[in-house]
């Protein structure tokens, strides 16, 4: 199989990863950028790219779309080579250095490795109804708002992603019902609020119980309690009920993990030679988990990558504004 040879390899496409591909550029060191899912951004491309994000320092608000769009173009005059829909299986050193061998077979050998890999791999938590249901309708995100346009879309669920989806297909789909097994929520009460203030039916205390159609969904029966059985039109249901996380194959490279997390030092270093870890997947005594916080990250780990690499280069290369 063919043999892949980089300065660095990034095992994760998220927002993380992707900044440390243009940081790693701007280092003048070659990237690999590798993820299991089919296109770049990670979480946010597969689970909210149409969702407003809005702690990310310099941007008021950003659609989750358009914030993956400008870190590929971030990265862009650097050539990373992306390796999408490949998954990293087996790590090994040859000689201290790292050796990563791809599902596929090709191997990838990288002076560093860098692991931006989120929450790992992850899956949505299924609909209990829609296990016999076969037909089509049934989503777990929401990657394209405008496939929902003139249908009644029912979502199930009680977290930030169901409210934020509501608020996002309001005005766009013919009607949006939230349905919620409880009467509390664990979504933003900022983002209740606004769901309930813009008069989209919330049905507390429910569970879908049954979902009707052949080929594809047209309708769900709904039990509220103290309230009976309500059978709901719908053209689609968007099961937000949360996804599973497992680290996947990286929980067998011999990393020193904590929980679902990999333990990693002030330098963003882990227990293995040259590999390093950065964003979601590390951890850290105090760490916040935010998109700023990984972007920090990946500099440190990249500069500190870099010295491991050459040991007479400089730790801080200096500000991007001082470079031509």
């Amino acid at each position: 199989m063919p043999v892949l040879t980089v300065d660095l390899a990034i095992v994760g496409a998220g927002p993380t990863g992707l900044f440390a591909a243009y940081y790693a550029g701007f280092r003048g060191l070659t990237t690999a950028v590798l993820d299991a899912l089919p296109e770049a951004g990670g979480q946010i491309t597969a689970m909210y790219p149409e969702k407003q994000i809005l702690d990310v320092a310099g941007f008021p608000s950003v659609k989750g779309r358009d914030l993956v769009g400008n870190l590929l173009r971030q990265a862009a005059p650097f050539k990373p080579q992306y390796l999408l829909g490949r998954q990293a299986s087996k790590l090994e050193h040859h000689d201290g250095v790292p050796v990563l061998e791809l599902a596929d077979g090709e191997r990838i050998e990288a002076q560093a490795v860098l692991i931006t890999g989120g929450l790992g791999s992850f899956a949505p938590r299924p609909l209990p109804a829609a296990e016999e249901f076969h037909g089509a309708g049934i989503v777990y995100f929401v990657p394209e708002l405008a496939a929902h346009a003139g249908q009644d879309v029912v979502i199930v669920g009680g977290g930030d992603s169901a409210f934020d989806w509501a608020i996002a297909l309001h005005g766009i789909a013919r009607s949006t019902t939230i349905v919620h097994r409880r009467d509390k929520f664990r979504a933003h009460q900022a983002t209740v609020n606004q769901v309930k203030e813009l008069g989209v039916p919330v049905l507390v205390n429910a569970q879908v119980t049954a979902v009707h159609g052949t080929e594809a969904v047209d309708g769900v029966t709904v039990d509220v309690k103290d309230d009976g059985i309500r059978e709901l039109p719908a053209d689609a249901i968007v099961a937000a009920l949360g996804f599973t996380a497992d680290l996947g194959p990286l929980g067998e490279w011999g990393l020193e993990l904590d929980r679902r997390t990999i333990a990693v030092d002030s330098t963003m270093a882990t227990n293995l030679p040259r590999v390093y870890a950065a964003g979601d997947i590390a951890a850290y005594p105090g760490k916040v988990k935010l998109i700023a916080t990984g972007f920090g990250e990946a500099a440190t780990a990249v500069n500190n990558a870099a010295v491991a690499i050459d040991p007479d280069a400089h730790l801080f290369p200096g500000h991007s504004s001082e470079h031509p």
